[in-house]
């Protein structure tokens, strides 16, 4: 019998990373996202320019953030349906105590990043702990959430922030937005842990066989904590800046969230049945929701067909990766 040192090498040799995305699939998003733009470009006339760009990677970056999140879910054969509802309750939570002449920005920045850990880690505690599906578990938690909300801001907006706070999602450094520079380093620090450390390469063994990766010694409680832990957290840092960038701590902020993010995720090419994605691909397909969101505004399109649109491309998106893991 190998040792599970000896059978996981091949594990991870074997493993969907290892063969996703071959051919057109591995190159599509991007495709997909540079013909977009070069028919926005020709079709309206401010697109390209630098303010609008601007104005799309800053809107993007708290859906970005949470796909991040929900794709290390994703790749390990769960789901994150609490997302809107952590990104509420951190936001509460961090302007409660960021209040003018009160705390140094840094307590409430590391509140509402603490509110978001835990809540994330209580996801995976329960999931962990118990037979309950992910979905199921973080439905429940979806509710909690925004239940918890209400309580602690007594149903109403915490509002007059203070300025240094307000800065981290309202201010400029270098004439970029704030958001901009946390996106980048976010994104380069989940790319690492994803593709750079063995933490990542469990989370793609977990996705692409769990029993395997069970049979080979892989802790898998352990690194499921991690992961919802890790979605909780970024949950908690877009919270913080969604509230920062509004200047008001709103208690039904983030209704939604979770499904952009995991259409942002999906579309950029982590496979719903685990086992796939990149963080690359998370950013693309958040980058891809917010242009074509942009450029229907631009061309006057109302939100209606708005939704409309997205809801056919994320159906295409999955239905997509449904013929790829076939094929693979």
């Amino acid at each position: 019998m190998n040792t599970p040192s000896n059978t996981y090498p091949d594990l991870i040799e074997n493993s969907p990373k290892k063969t996703r995305f071959k051919g057109l699939g591995q190159y599509g998003i991007f495709v997909a996202f540079g013909l977009i733009c070069l028919v926005l470009s020709l079709t309206t006339r401010n697109f390209l320019s630098w303010s609008n760009l601007i104005i799309i990677v800053t809107q993007v970056s708290i859906n970005a953030l949470l796909a991040f999140g929900v794709t290390f879910v994703i790749i390990t054969g769960g789901i994150d349906l609490s997302l809107g509802s952590m990104v509420a309750v951190a936001g509460v939570v961090a302007a409660s105590f960021a209040h003018p002449d009160t705390y140094p920005v840094l307590v409430p920045v590391l509140m509402g990043l603490l509110t978001g850990l835990a809540m994330g880690a209580f996801n995976g505690f329960v999931i962990t702990r118990s037979n309950v599906p992910p979905f199921i578990v973080t439905l429940g938690t979806m509710t909690i959430g925004r239940g918890v909300a209400l309580i602690l801001s007594k149903g109403r907006p915490i509002s007059n922030l203070s300025d240094s706070f307000n800065f981290i999602g309202g201010g400029q450094l270098l004439g970029i937005p704030m958001p901009i520079f946390i996106l980048i380093i976010l994104f380069a620090l989940c790319a690492i842990l994803l593709n750079k450390t063995i933490i990542g390469r469990y989370m793609y063994a977990i996705g692409g066989n769990e029993q395997a990766a069970r049979a080979s010694g892989i802790p898998l409680n352990k690194i499921k904590m991690v992961v919802y832990t890790l979605c909780g957290g970024l949950a908690g840092l877009a919270g913080i800046l969604l509230t920062s960038r509004i200047t008001t701590g709103q208690p039904n902020a983030g209704a939604g969230f979770e499904l952009d993010a995991i259409a942002a995720a999906i579309i950029g090419g982590t496979s719903t049945s685990g086992g796939t994605g990149t963080m690359a691909g998370a950013l693309i397909g958040a980058l891809l929701i917010g242009v074509i969101s942009n450029g229907l505004d631009l061309l006057n399109v109302t939100s209606y067909y708005q939704q409309v649109v997205m809801g056919i491309i994320i159906i295409g998106a999955v239905v997509l990766d449904s013929w790829q893991h076939k094929k693979n």
